[in-house]
């Protein structure tokens, strides 16, 4: 049973959070109204996952992030953001977090994103450490609409990734949520198209939409294309669709607060903020993410 530690300065959002994850997800939850206190949570043993609120007394959600990656790199963490947090949130994705929902749609999204992130977790602690002697891999997938397929797909490029020295375990696995959201947007928006945004129904009626289109022409027969080129230095992926494709130009912008509130929008914002670039063709129909390892910065010699 996956243990998670809530984090929320509010009794009642905290026990809402901990009913859904114990109902939903099978969780076995912790609870503390801050920062501070959830770090003491760390002296009995490390949960698999932190699910914190941003703004609280004592140390704040973004202090946390900072902390968790500092001393318990291991243990991912997912922000829930109020009306008004999302710049913050931005920040901390930027710092280290795995994910993010905004609290307004914890019913809808917030099970998927916790499940996603632990799925991701374990395959990352378990894989052979041989991975870590990998010095460079090239390879393409053409895959059916099977979001199976997709899953097992992304845990296997994560384990790729191990050959690249991005400083710690959830930095691999924010990388495998970023290319996971790209998967996903060619699957529902690119093959099926299935549009989400204002107007569009929610999460359940999309998914039936969705299983619908794998038997109905001309969405059954697409197929999604995937390179990837990883070696020490840069991980490339490149993911295509055969949809009808979109404006590019469109898509919303990570810097506007606006954006993380959006439905249509929180992939991308992932996408746009855990990797160092993101590059749309023209027509919308191919995606490429890159990621490189931090910069080493060399500590001037002391003298005597």
């Amino acid at each position: 049973m996956p243990t998670v530690l809530v984090v929320d300065d509010s009794e009642v959002d905290r026990r809402l959070v901990g009913g859904l994850l114990e109902k939903q997800a099978g969780c076995s939850v912790s609870y503390a109204p801050d920062g501070k206190a959830a770090l003491s949570h760390f002296e009995s043993g490390a949960p698999d996952l932190v699910l914190t609120d941003l703004q609280m007394p004592e140390m704040d959600g973004l202090e946390l992030v900072t902390a968790i990656k500092s001393e318990f790199p291991l243990t991912p963490v997912i922000l829930m953001t109020a009306q008004g947090s999302e710049e913050i949130a931005s920040e901390a994705l930027r710092r280290g977090a795995a994910s993010y929902v905004p609290k307004k749609k914890l019913g809808d999204d917030l099970i998927d994103t916790v499940e996603r992130v632990l799925s991701a977790a374990r395959e990352d602690r378990t894989h052979s450490r041989l991975m870590h002697h990998l010095t460079e891999c090239d390879a393409r997938f053409v895959i059916g609409n099977d979001l199976a397929l997709i899953r097992s797909l992304v845990n296997y490029l994560q384990q790729l990734l191990r050959c690249m020295p991005l400083g710690d375990e959830t930095e691999r696995l924010r990388t495998g949520i970023a290319v996971e959201e790209a998967l996903k947007n060619a699957y529902y928006h690119g093959s099926l198209e299935v549009a989400t945004g204002v107007g569009w129904p929610q999460r359940k009626a999309i998914a039936t939409i969705a299983r619908e289109r794998l038997f109905e022409e001309p969405y059954r027969n697409r197929r999604i294309y995937v390179e990837a080129r990883i070696s020490r230095d840069e991980a490339a992926f490149v993911i295509r669709d055969e949809g009808p494709g979109f404006d590019a130009s469109q898509l919303p912008d990570p810097a506007d607060p606006a954006s993380h509130e959006k439905a249509s929008g929180r992939g991308i914002i992932l996408m746009q903020t855990i990797m160092d670039e993101v590059r749309f063709s023209a027509d919308g129909n191919e995606v490429t993410l890159v990621k490189r390892p931090p910069k080493v910065v060399d500590e001037p010699a002391e003298t005597e």
